[in-house]
């Protein structure tokens, strides 16, 4: 091979894990538009459109780009492009929750008479009428904690909240499973906006809210009056539209939905469910929900759930033992709802029965939270799980074998019962797992988590193991 070309066969491999582990849609956005300059030594130089595209490839996929060219150039890979540096990102602040509640500021709204039977865009009459954005400030970025869960969502809420309307994000579609931050984000971008814009109007509504409120509207004989008080919102942020049922309110959302995007306005949605998902919707309004980009929020990871307990305890004030935080993370798996929810009863009982905070009032308080089944998860579990999946012995896997399935399979172990069983040392986990030290294991947990982030296949391995265990921890 010509070492001119070398540079372009380094980055079609890159693109080839690429296209395996992002979104097809996405990828054909931000991936297959990157030109190749070169490759000298470690270091390769790509050419981006613009400093926006930049900026949102290195927010959006940085993780999962260093792991690939680490994984394809090598450990001292390096990249540079034709536009600027990469700067870091800000530290993050913690923000009280009792901050100020955002409000707009007072607009004129079009009003109509019941008999005057206007045109859609005639706008005969105006009043001067004040819009609660309806934002809590506790939902701010600052209170929200950042992992591979969610990270996406939030590089594209920022991006969103710096240029509302004008970027290629409208609108933004968050899905995901119940508490796992869909309101949090949709509001943080809200209030984002509201700081930096204090002069567009802002309104977050439920889906249910817009149903009701059209019914309402229609039995009143104002139906021209709530279509023009949607048409003057500059950022419409609309939590579960799965609960936007009905044909008469799909049709007027859908005419506000084109009114607002053809006039450059901001619009957020959240789902428990992606939009192909989405039941009993008409076919017209799912195809504009694609328009913008999807991000599904996932269940947060092991350090994403103890970071979010830390950073509770730092907006309520108060000192949590390390142990107990670790056993609410290790314990409440599901999502950041439940996980608050267990830190602000275990909070509460402490407080109202003089009780230091401990691991034995922490046991007490998951127990009533979680439901766990006698037979828990250990590291022996994981093991004659582990084994059984790859078709191997107990002593294959603590054996010495530097074979390539062997050693993943160790190291799949040694992850899973770090993230898997609380109160568990890495210097326990590698006694157990073939007398191997703390290093080692962090090591392991370490490769693992990159190898998820590149390898579709291995990522699979992960999941159907983790299936198979986390009945037994529940």
């Amino acid at each position: 091979m010509a070492e001119q070309e070398r540079h372009i066969s380094v980055w079609n491999e890159c693109l080839r894990i690429f296209e395996q582990n992002v979104d097809p849609k996405q990828f054909a956005v931000w991936f297959k538009t990157i030109v190749p300059v070169s490759l000298e030594g470690s270091t390769l130089t790509l050419e981006v459109p613009t400093d926006f595209f930049r900026s949102y490839l290195e927010d959006a996929y940085l993780s999962i780009i260093k792991k690939t060219l680490r994984r394809v150039i090598g450990p001292d890979a390096k990249l540079l492009y034709r536009i600027h540096p990469v700067q870091s990102e800000n530290p993050m602040v913690f923000t009280a929750s009792h901050g100020n509640v955002p409000e707009n500021k007072p607009v004129m709204i079009n009003t109509f008479q019941a008999s005057s039977n206007p045109g859609p865009f005639v706008f005969p009459g105006l009043t001067k009428v004040k819009i609660n954005p309806r934002l809590n400030p506790a939902y701010c970025f600052d209170n929200l904690v950042k992992g591979e869960c969610n990270k996406m969502g939030i590089n594209a809420g920022m991006s969103i909240s710096g240029k509302p309307g004008k970027t290629p994000f409208n609108p933004l579609f968050v899905f995901g499973g119940p508490g796992l931050g869909k309101t949090h984000l949709a509001q943080a971008i809200g209030i984002e906006i509201h700081d930096i814009y204090p002069d567009l109007i802002v309104l977050y509504v439920t889906g249910n809210e817009f149903k009701t409120q059209y019914m309402n509207a229609i039995h009143q004989n104002k139906l021209a009056d709530f279509m023009a008080y949607y048409m003057r919102i500059d950022v419409l942020v609309v939590d579960d539209i799965q609960e936007l049922i009905g044909p008469a309110s799909q049709n007027a959302f859908f005419n506000i939905f084109n009114y607002l995007h053809q006039s450059g306005k901001q619009l957020v949605f959240t789902s428990d469910r992606a939009p192909v998902d989405l039941m009993n919707f008409e076919e017209r309004l799912l195809s504009r929900f694609k328009w913008g980009l999807s991000v599904e929020l996932s269940k947060p990871d092991h350090d994403t759930r103890l970071a979010m307990l830390k950073a509770r305890c730092v907006r309520e004030g108060v000192t949590v033992p390390d142990d107990v935080l670790e056993l609410l993370a290790t314990k409440i798996r599901s999502n950041f709802r439940e996980l608050e929810g267990a830190l602000i009863s275990l909070l509460a009982s402490a407080t109202l029965c003089h009780e230091e905070i401990t691991r034995e009032l922490a046991e007490r308080v998951t127990c009533n939270i979680v439901s766990e089944e006698q037979n828990e998860v250990t590291i022996d579990k994981v093991q004659e799980v582990v084994c059984e999946y790859f078709n191997i012995t107990r002593e294959t896997l603590l054996s010495k074998s530097r074979k390539r399935q062997i050693v993943q399979a160790r190291q799949i172990a040694m992850y899973m019962s770090r993230n898997l069983i609380g109160g568990c040392s890495l210097s326990t986990i590698g006694m157990e797992l073939g007398g191997k030290d703390h290093a080692t294991v962090l090591h392991a947990c370490n490769t693992v988590s990159d190898l998820m982030s590149t390898d579709k296949l291995f990522r699979q391995y992960v999941s159907d193991i983790e299936k198979m265990l986390v009945p037994v921890a529940r």
